[in-house]
């Protein structure tokens, strides 16, 4: 089983208890500019081969972090489609 396939079963309670009005604000999240570009900067370090092991671990934690909010994203606008039909 994939770790989105967890996170999405993990998460099914979480999900049952979304109101329209928080389903949007999970549905709008994003990532502000400075934490964007850090990522970038992670990414590129570790494509290149020059991120720390300090580095790789913040970033697989981001990366992590991006996982668990994606299936969030996914459980609320799935909410929000369900709702309004």
């Amino acid at each position: 089983m994939s770790i989105a396939t967890y996170l999405d079963r993990f998460l099914d309670p979480l999900a049952d208890a979304f109101t329209p009005e928080f389903a949007r604000k999970v549905a709008d999240i994003r990532v502000d500019a400075e934490l964007q570009a850090y990522v970038d900067k992670l990414a590129s370090k570790a494509s290149n081969g020059t991120i720390t092991e300090t580095e790789s671990a913040e970033y697989k934690a981001l990366i992590d972090a991006a996982d668990l909010v994606s299936v969030l994203q996914i459980k609320a606008r799935r909410y929000l489609a369900e709702s309004s039909a």
